[in-house]
């Protein structure tokens, strides 16, 4: 069986959805809500200072919009053109080459470990259907001698982009999620809302703080528990919480379990200790490489890693520091 799920609940909120009683007092806005499906999840936006249903609508529709430019599903995406350009060059969006920067980069420092060109192997995988079943063996073999994030050359003056492996091909599915969510929030704030909160799934990203005054509270929800079962809350105030796990998109065949987080050096799910992580950082696109990146690492070299980025950053010891949370196999929180 195949699970989606999202991988974090809004808490201790005061406020309820649209035409409920509201709980804000005098002179207070009722918040409005808006869910939709769009990036392969069910997405919801809550707007709490903003009564405008229009602006919700127009969230979803950038989404989308998002969504045509970065999918490898998507033939006339820059992704799709890139990846059947067979070597040649692909003039591209300024977006693409920005996430393109920021994918190359961790790639090289996590030496690898995260590589968007995962996708001749990611792609023989079918962690949604409900009908999954493992690859042959052969073709995976196959698809890893194209997995190589160096074959990426991006020519940003020009806005082009080729694979020098003409076999290659790109996936910004570990990426992209995160990086749309920053550019809704952006797209929001300079529409005057100043209290909100994007769910992307496992991507969640505030806007100001909640009706209250205080920080949202965003409930972690616990690996393998039921879809609003918490396992511990953390506070976001302008921050982006994003959660990466084995619980989100998986299959069971011959009493084995098998999931979306793939190894770069095997193309088999990754034989992770952990049950899931959780970033939280200022931007999200940065949660979302992290996020993967440390499940696959581990707490050692995922915790260096954080500091790694961290420091690189100038974010150490500010309040704007990437913080990690690994929760292992019996869902401690380390």
């Amino acid at each position: 069986m195949s699970g989606i799920t999202v991988a974090a609940v809004v808490l201790s909120i005061v406020g309820c959805a649209q035409g409920a009683q509201s709980t804000f007092g005098v002179g207070k806005k009722e918040p409005v809500s808006g869910t939709d499906f769009v990036l392969n999840t069910v997405a919801t936006v809550t707007l709490y200072d903003k009564g405008d249903e229009t602006l919700i609508n127009d969230t979803f529709s950038l989404c989308r919009d998002y969504e045509n430019i970065f999918s490898a599903n998507i033939d006339t995406s820059d992704v799709g053109r890139i990846n059947a350009a067979g070597g040649e060059e692909v003039e591209v969006s300024d977006d693409t080459i920005e996430l393109l920067q920021t994918a190359v980069h961790y790639a090289e420092l996590t030496d690898g470990a995260f590589d968007v060109t995962i996708y001749p192997v990611s792609k023989l995988w079918d962690f949604t259907s409900g009908y999954g079943k493992v690859p042959d063996s052969g073709k995976i073999t196959e698809g890893l001698k194209h997995v190589d994030y160096h074959c990426i050359e991006i020519n940003a003056d020009e806005n082009k982009v080729r694979l020098s492996d003409p076999d290659a091909e790109i996936d910004l599915g570990g990426i992209a999620k995160g990086y749309i969510a920053d550019k809704l929030k952006e797209f929001l704030i300079s529409k005057g809302v100043g209290s909100a909160i994007i769910n992307l799934g496992g991507n969640v990203i505030t806007i100001g703080k909640n009706p209250n005054g205080n920080p949202f509270k965003i409930g972690i929800q616990k690996p393998f528990g039921e879809s609003n079962e918490v396992l511990f809350p953390v506070e976001s105030e302008g921050t982006s919480v994003v959660s990466s796990g084995p619980y989100e998109r998986y299959f069971e065949q011959d009493g084995k379990f098998y999931f979306h987080i793939l190894d770069t050096a095997t193309g088999y799910p990754s034989e992770s200790k952990l049950n899931g992580v959780t970033i939280i950082s200022q931007y999200s696109v940065d949660g979302d490489a992290l996020s993967t990146s440390c499940f696959i690492l581990g707490p050692e070299k995922g915790a260096d890693l954080v500091r790694a980025v961290n420091e690189e950053k100038g974010l150490t010891g500010t309040d704007n520091e990437i913080k990690v949370f690994f929760i292992d196999k019996d869902n401690q929180v380390l």
